[in-house]
């Protein structure tokens, strides 16, 4: 277990957390309509169901900033006069712009969520949120479900396609997402279970989430709009320092001691992860290297490796581009998985087997602390996802990114909010070194013996406060507006109440 930090004064406030919680319970959902589940419209089966004040309702976020369907079914619970929800969403993204106005009207007053970014993260980080928010990352938000933290009454599934049994699949219809692995546990644990689709058909003999799981099933012209699942830049960077770090941090996979065949690699949909990915694609090609696996959120670039051979198999949670999904529809060896697999800390995890992890970088410390979840002015902008989750499990955790961007500088004395804890960061990549956690003594000697270019982290942070200077200190209220919760469910963080100035 991870130690509070120096946080445990404030622990009351989350009593919702059990620090000694490891066990997995398991509990069969049960279908309670087998042969009549459908209903013609959203509004009738809203006067059917249970809604009352304080409930818990949770979404997934496989079609991101396309999703249709929060929007749609808060907007049809808030004509009903129900107030103090509780919003357990796998991520919220600018399309969720409407919430903030619930939250205003006590309708909505708590937020879960791996990812938050776009007016709501604005929201809440000024205090509109009635309770405090909780981020926690994607291996944890199943952990919460399971361990009974989270009780979640009805479950709304953005389903790509269904069938009349509520078998569902992501890989099918107009608004195909590809994996659907977040809404596995929402399905399985939820008192009650809704699929919403665009794409109502008669059988579906492939299938991401199982009919025995459904109660119900509503058809509405769009679930959302699947263009808007595409993530990050979804193209190699032409930025040429983004390009020198993909270069560097492909060498330091290289010349780890963990580039051999069978490696496993996860990267992100970010311009220089990208580039590190093309990188590594020539590298493996040149050194007749075949790597066992790629997982998590899959892009093209990554299904590219797969259709070249270059790795056996992907496993896939989540899809961040088309191309993708065309992958996991049409490729037995583009395997989906649930949240579960992918990153619970009480399964057996995909990312517990990683060899390497490329991840992205708001701000990191002189300890490798890093923060993805605040801005550099401390307003929420997004979370850990899977960030913690593949950092903790990887052999090889990389960190790439400039020094600085727009005069803000990447490396701090202590980040404005520790997303991912630095022991389990090895290395920093960027335009001018690479810095390795002095704990991994094994990684700075075979980069030395490489002749990599390493330079300790309190070189870099020499370098960028002698050029930029030190930034002014982020003024804060008092009130807690977020906790930051690490996989096992530790407190390792809080958000104050940003202070306008």
């Amino acid at each position: 277990m991870m130690k509070l930090n120096g946080y445990k004064e404030h622990y009351e406030l989350f009593s919702h957390v059990d620090l000694n919680k490891k066990t997995k319970l398991i509990y069969p959902k049960k279908s309670n309509l087998s042969n009549n589940k459908f209903r013609d419209s959203l509004d009738k089966l809203l006067d059917e169901l249970p809604l009352r004040d304080g409930m818990t309702i949770s979404f997934h976020h496989h079609l991101r900033n396309g999703d249709y369907v929060l929007n749609m079914v808060m907007e049809k619970i808030a004509q009903r006069n129900i107030h103090d929800i509780t919003i357990f969403a796998s991520s919220i993204f600018p399309c969720h712009k409407p919430l903030v106005d619930l939250i205003e009207k006590g309708i909505v007053t708590q937020i879960y969520a791996a990812y938050i970014s776009g007016p709501v993260a604005e929201a809440i980080s000024y205090g509109k949120l009635s309770k405090v928010c909780v981020m926690h990352t994607h291996g944890g938000r199943v952990r919460l479900v399971e361990s009974g933290d989270v009780k979640i009454d009805i479950a709304f599934i953005a389903s790509p396609t269904c069938d009349k049994l509520g078998n569902i699949s992501g890989r099918f219809g107009k608004s195909a997402c590809g994996s659907l692995g977040y809404a596995v546990t929402d399905a399985q644990y939820a008192e009650i279970t809704v699929a919403i689709t665009d794409n109502y058909v008669d059988y579906l003999n492939v299938y991401d989430i199982e009919g025995k799981y459904i109660d119900y099933i509503v058809s509405v012209p769009s679930i959302g709009d699947p263009k808007g699942i595409v993530s990050g830049t979804t193209q190699i960077t032409r930025n040429p320092i983004g390009l020198k770090i993909a270069r560097l941090t492909a060498e330091v996979i290289r010349y780890s001691g963990y580039f051999q065949n069978g490696f496993s690699f996860q990267t992100g949909a970010g311009g220089t992860s990208l580039a590190v990915s093309y990188y590594l694609k020539q590298l493996m090609h040149e050194q007749q290297i075949k790597g066992s696996f790629a997982s998590g959120g899959i892009t093209g670039y990554i299904v590219d490796m797969l259709e070249e051979g270059l790795f056996e198999r992907l496993y896939d949670v989540q899809c961040f581009d088309l191309e993708a999904v065309r992958s996991i529809r049409d490729n037995k060896n583009h395997i989906a998985i649930s949240a579960s697999k992918y990153a619970n800390i009480n399964d057996e995890p995909v990312v517990n087997d990683l060899d390497f992890v490329i991840l992205g970088a708001t701000e990191i410390d002189l300890d490798f602390n890093v923060n993805v979840t605040t801005s550099s002015t401390g307003i929420i902008m997004g979370g850990s996802g899977g960030h913690a989750d593949t950092a903790g499990g990887s052999k090889v955790t990389i960190i790439v990114s400039p020094l600085f961007n727009a005069r803000i500088p990447l490396i701090k004395d202590r980040v404005l909010c520790r997303t991912t804890p630095g022991e389990s960061v090895d290395v920093l990549v960027t335009e001018r070194g690479i810095a390795v956690n002095p704990k991994r003594i094994d990684l700075i000697d075979n980069l030395k013996e490489a002749g990599l270019p390493l330079v300790s982290i309190e070189e870099l942070k020499t370098f960028t406060d002698k050029y930029l200077g030190i930034p002014e200190k982020i003024n804060f209220g008092d009130r807690v507006v977020a906790v930051i919760e690490y996989r096992d469910g530790t407190v390792i963080d809080f958000l104050r109440q940003k202070i306008n100035t």
